[in-house]
C-alpha cells in the first residue's frame, strides 16, 4: 500500500523555515540532538530516502544513520526544502513501492521503507516543532501509518536499534500522536524549559 508523504514533508519545510539562527544550539525531544543537528539528519534522510525510492545503490542508502554526527549545510535554508519536495516525488511513483530497497544500510521491501520514510517525517517534524515552539499537526492517514510502525515493533532493543528508544508509559486513552511519540520513545509532554 502507497502512502503520501506530502503533509508530513511540507510540514518540514515550513517548520524548517521558521528556525532562527540563534535556535540552531537549542535541544531538542531526541537526545543529544541540537535543533542544528536534528536539521542536519532531516537533510541527509530526505536525500536517503529519495535515493530508497529510485533503487540508487551507494553512500546515500548505504551508510548507516548513526555513522556519523550529520553537519548542518550552509545552505540548509533551501537545500532542506528542494529534497523534501524530491523525497515526495520519488515515493509518488508506483515503481518505489515495488520489490525491495534499502536505506541506512537495511535492505528492506521497499514499502516497508516507504512507512519508515513516514514515520521519520512525522516524529521528527514533531521533534522540530516541540523544539522551536511552532504549531504542528498531521494528517490522519501518516498519523495511522506511525502508530501501526511503532506499535508493530518490539520494545526490545535490538529491534528498535536506529529507530525508537525504549517506549514510554501513556495512557490508553491518550491522543493518538501521544502514543505514537510514546511508542516512539519520545516524551509527548516535553518542552525546551522542562
Amino acid at each position: 500500500m502507497t502512502l503520501d508523504l506530502t503533509q508530513p514533508a511540507e510540514q518540514i519545510a515550513r517548520l524548517a523555515a521558521g528556525v532562527t539562527d540563534d535556535q540552531l544550539g537549542d535541544p531538542t525531544p531526541c537526545p543529544e540532538m541540537t535543533v542544528g543537528t536534528l536539521l542536519a539528519h532531516l537533510a541527509g534522510l530526505a536525500e536517503a530516502f529519495t535515493d530508497a525510492a529510485a533503487k540508487v545503490s551507494g553512500p546515500t542508502t548505504g551508510t548507516p544513520p548513526t555513522a556519523a554526527t550529520p553537519v548542518l549545510p550552509d545552505d540548509w535554508r533551501t537545500l532542506i526544502p528542494a529534497r523534501l519536495e524530491a523525497l515526495v516525488t520519488a515515493w509518488r511513483q508506483p515503481a518505489a513501492w515495488a520489490g525491495e530497497t534499502t536505506v541506512g544500510g537495511v535492505t528492506m521491501p521497499a514499502t516497508d521503507i516507504g512507512y519508515v520514510a513516514n514515520n521519520e517525517l512525522v516524529v521528527h517534524g514533531w521533534d522540530l516543532a516541540s523544539a522551536t515552539d511552532q504549531p504542528f499537526e498531521v494528517a490522519e492517514a501518516n498519523l495511522d501509518a506511525s502508530w501501526v510502525m511503532v506499535f508493530n515493533t518490539p520494545d526490545d532493543p535490538d529491534a528498535r536499534a536506529g529507530l525508537f528508544g525504549p517506549r514510554l508509559p501513556v495512557a490508553e486513552s491518550a491522543p493518538l500522536l501521544d502514543r505514537v511519540l510514546a511508542g516512539a520513545g519520545r516524551d509527548p509532554y516535553w518542552s525546551p524549559g522542562a
